[in-house]
């Protein structure tokens, strides 16, 4: 199983990084609960900015190649990493806006870097400038229109989390009504 894999593979990481304690958001809220449902909605962006570290898993990119220190991009990796689906599906853009540190991990979860070192190539793939990546310039301070811009491409399963997956980013909180379509 994909997630089981997944979770136990963060597991391990998290612990050799030092880690005894690790949330992991592949699933766990009530979803019948629309009172649960809303309240780990509201709370997702708080729960990444407080984290230590945040892993994001890239399992459609490769590892650098092992002998190199730190990421070494030929043209076609950093194609690889900027053209990753996980730059594309909403919820991991506050994945990557709300932590302090992310760290990208390759398919077979090779350290490919964090936000701060791969932050020129993270801005090709999702236009948020270096300077917010590298906690230069607060995410908070840019325009509602370039917030926005962010997410234009990106995907999600359910039509109402394009919103949902926003409101962290814009600092709201509000009932969530799965149903409701774009309303």
């Amino acid at each position: 199983n994909l997630i089981t894999r997944k979770v136990r593979n963060f597991l391990i990481q998290g612990a050799k990084d030092g880690y005894e304690w690790a949330w992991a958001d592949t699933g766990g809220t009530d979803k019948t609960s629309s009172t649960e449902l809303t309240e780990a909605i509201n709370s997702m962006f708080q729960y990444y900015a407080a984290s230590n570290i945040c892993y994001a898993y890239l399992s459609d990119v490769r590892p650098n190649d092992p002998a190199t220190e730190a990421p070494s991009w030929d043209s076609s990796e950093i194609w690889q990493l900027v053209g990753s689906e996980w730059h594309h599906r909403g919820w991991t853009l506050q994945e990557l806006l709300a932590p302090h540190n992310v760290a990208f991990m390759s398919r077979d979860w090779t350290l490919l870097g964090n936000k701060y070192t791969l932050a020129d190539e993270l801005e090709v793939a999702t236009t948020i400038p270096a300077s917010v990546l590298r906690l230069e310039e607060e995410f908070a301070t840019m325009s509602i229109a370039t917030r926005m811009s962010w997410a234009a491409q990106r995907k999600t399963t359910r039509v109402e989390d394009e919103a949902y997956c926003l409101l962290g980013i814009f600092g709201v909180n509000m009932p969530t009504i799965y149903g409701e379509g774009r309303n």
